[in-house]
């Protein structure tokens, strides 16, 4: 008896741990197909006002400043969409562990309207980056980009 009660148990266990371990990973998969259509609407189809329901309230950019909020970030994102004409932004590789998340990923376009402040050179981009998001509840809470500024910056003709 004292075997079947602890076998019992042990399956009980696995059973459970396999059931965490599906839930993650359908939250991963969910996830990534979230972010993946965010983006995609966001740069490629030009549709900011996406980030109204796709970001938390209390969204935070960790860039350099750091921006906090949905109009803020908007207004970061909105510089790449009214700066660049012909841009393609394309996801790489994008991989997740439940609310964390991980891409790599390319911009491409033509500066043809001020961007930060830089008056349109008619130059055109090709840089690649990587962000680590967290979205929580269906919201983007987090996010960091990698990129490098500087080969950005050269290839927009603002420094050499």
């Amino acid at each position: 008896m004292k075997k079947i009660v602890i076998l019992v148990f042990a399956v009980l266990f696995l059973t459970a741990c396999k059931t965490e371990a599906d839930k993650k990973a359908a939250q991963s998969k969910k996830n990534v197909d979230f972010y993946t259509k965010v983006w995609d609407q966001v740069i490629n189809e030009g549709k900011v006002a996406v980030l109204d329901t796709a970001y938390s309230e209390k969204i935070v950019l960790h860039t350099v400043p750091e921006i906090k909020g949905i109009k803020n970030a908007k207004a970061y994102y909105s510089a790449f969409v009214t700066g660049f004409s012909n841009r393609t932004f394309t996801v790489k590789t994008m991989f997740a562990d439940g609310e964390k998340l991980v891409k790599h990923w390319q911009f491409k376009g033509t500066h043809t309207g001020d961007f930060a402040g830089i008056k349109p050179t008619g130059k055109t981009v090709d840089i690649e980056g990587c962000t680590i998001a967290k979205i929580v509840d269906g919201k983007i809470v987090e996010e960091q980009d990698f990129m490098d500024n500087m080969s950005f910056l050269q290839q927009l003709g603002v420094i050499k």
